[in-house]
């Protein structure tokens, strides 16, 4: 049953007289702190933090001689009485609240000053597992979500970002902080708790390997607002959730623009293909549109693989997302400034690639210090109405797969190298997928169609189309291999590939027709080979 309220109004202002400070993070404690005093208001804190504000040369009461009972347990438990929660929740305006505050002695808190053990930066840092635990703050939410519940009387702070903004409205309020004021803080507050504990039951999921949790919870601090979402009419903000994972959300921005929505949402896309690659063996670049790629390519330099890349589509890659797996150099740099970019993002840039992007003002440069582990366990997260759809990423990699050839023809040394490579872009096509490649290089992609076959099609054309901006003879899918993302359901999807040139195939397998499927490709000399693994992406 849910508790009824006395319906006690809120005041307008509260004056603060008295302060409960516990930090964990000490960044702008001790100027906040001296604002307080100078303030007349009255300091009380814990352990590290009342060390800290004594050193700033401030009076201030230990909690200790508050509640008359020392830290113990290594400071476990400290906090965690009736002289501290008592004066965080008690409603002043209620006459019971009053006198059981009376009876006990206990004085109120009226602003309240906290932020959490770093349990997230433990966490992200690989922390071991009693360590971590050791992490997780007990006392710091419990009075932060006091003094948030009671924010008709208590201001609680979580941010030091916030400290300049209360201390501003102390003094133009006479020692008092407005209601709506401790509403936003107490919205912030309880935002802050859950986003924490977010992190705390994920990673026991994550730890315990418990792949289906009974709660499953969410959080991130915001980055920034953007200024509108996919469209205009749309609001947006990008939270960042503290995964140390390289990609947009941990990348430098070096120059350029705001990043949009859709700039983010593509960009992670380009940088999440083109960790497939790795760097060691070959230089690689992905050109991402629509949070499609419109070319794909690996080759001896970046300014090759760029070449490649762009070959595929260059239609489509005006406007688009660069993304490079090897540090960005000058000659690449030189190429790619060449067509409308809207963001470049690498593992890092030369000093004379900066200088060639930084004439392009409006060109957003992001630098990552690293790239994504495409083997990498975790967590995807889509919403739908009235809920969450969670699923593990997508961490398969063709190298580790067991590739059966299902064909009278094998494929040779270059088709299988082809087939490989396909197979990694369908991964990070729209489904239905379609991706035909030679010599290292996307020469054809279709993309997110209701039909396998319309996929093959668009992918043919766009290679011809290709073909004629390039003025070759013919389109490059002549000769080239072909891989789609699920199974052939028919074999008309692959008389499409073979209409348009393709050698080899590279799929799942797993359809009722596989059989006639095979027999198709037998009866046309296409060597085929099934994964087990299915790559599909809404």
């Amino acid at each position: 049953m849910a508790v009824t309220s006395k319906n006690i109004p809120a005041p307008d202002l509260v004056p603060v007289r008295r302060a409960l400070i516990s930090v964990s993070d000490k960044t702008g404690l001790a100027a906040f702190a001296s604002r307080l005093a100078a303030a007349g208001i009255e300091l009380v804190s814990t352990g590290g933090t009342a060390a800290a504000i004594a050193e700033a040369g401030l009076a201030v009461t230990d909690i200790s001689d508050v509640t008359g009972f020392p830290e113990i347990m290594d400071g476990r438990v400290k906090t965690l009485h009736p002289l501290v929660h008592g004066g965080l929740l008690a409603i002043r305006d209620d006459p019971q609240h009053a006198a059981a505050m009376d009876t006990h002695h206990i004085r109120p808190f009226d602003l309240v000053v906290i932020n959490l053990y770093p349990f997230e930066e433990v966490r992200n840092a690989g922390g071991d597992y009693t360590t971590t635990v050791e992490n997780v703050d007990i006392g710091g939410p419990a009075m932060v979500r006091a003094a948030a519940k009671n924010h008709a009387y208590v201001a609680v702070l979580t941010d030091p970002a916030d400290y300049g903004r209360v201390a501003d409205a102390l003094a133009e309020n006479g020692n008092s902080l407005p209601y709506r004021l401790r509403q936003e803080l107490a919205a912030k507050a309880f935002a802050r708790t859950a986003a924490y504990d977010a992190a705390i039951s994920g990673w026991f999921a994550e730890t315990l390997d418990l792949a289906d949790p009974d709660w499953r919870a969410f959080g991130g601090r915001l980055g920034e607002a953007m200024r509108y979402g996919e469209n205009p009419h749309q609001k947006a903000g990008f939270y960042r959730t503290g995964d140390t994972r390289a990609g947009v959300a941990t990348a430098r921005q070096v120059q350029g623009k705001q990043l949009s929505y859709n700039n983010i949402n593509d960009t992670d896309a380009a940088f999440e293909l083109v960790g497939e690659f790795d760097p060691a063996e070959s230089a690689a670049v992905a050109i991402i549109k629509h949070a499609n790629p419109c070319g794909v390519a690996r080759a001896a330099t970046l300014s090759q693989a760029y070449g490649k890349a762009l070959a595929c589509d260059p239609v489509s890659a005006f406007g688009g997302i660069v993304a490079l797996n090897r540090i960005l150099d000058a000659q690449a740099a030189a190429e790619i400034v060449k067509t409308f970019t809207e963001v470049i993002i690498a593992p890092g840039a030369d000093a004379d690639a900066l200088a060639l992007i930084a004439a392009k003002k409006n060109l957003r440069l992001l630098l990552t210090d690293g790239l994504p582990d495409p083997r990498a366990s975790g967590l995807t997260v889509k919403s739908v109405a009235g809920g969450l759809l969670v699923q593990s990423r997508d961490s398969a990699v063709v190298e580790d797969l067991d590739l059966k050839a299902v064909t009278r023809r094998a494929p040779d040394a270059r088709e299988l190298a082809d087939l490989k490579f396909a197979f990694k872009v369908a991964k990070h096509v729209k489904s239905n997928a379609i991706v035909y490649a030679r010599d290292g290089a996307t020469v054809g992609i279709g993309a997110g169609q209701m039909s396998r076959v319309d996929s093959a099609r668009i992918a043919a054309r766009k290679a011809e189309d290709a073909a004629a901006a390039a003025g070759a003879a013919e389109p490059l899918t002549r000769g080239a291999v072909v891989a789609s993302d699920a199974f052939f359901p028919f074999a008309d999807g692959l008389l499409a590939a073979v209409e348009a040139g393709a050698t080899a195939v590279i799929q799942p397998g797993g359809s009722m027709r596989d059989e006639e499927v095979i027999a198709a490709a037998d009866a046309h000399g296409i060597a085929m080979v099934f994964t087990g693994t299915r790559h599909f992406r809404h």
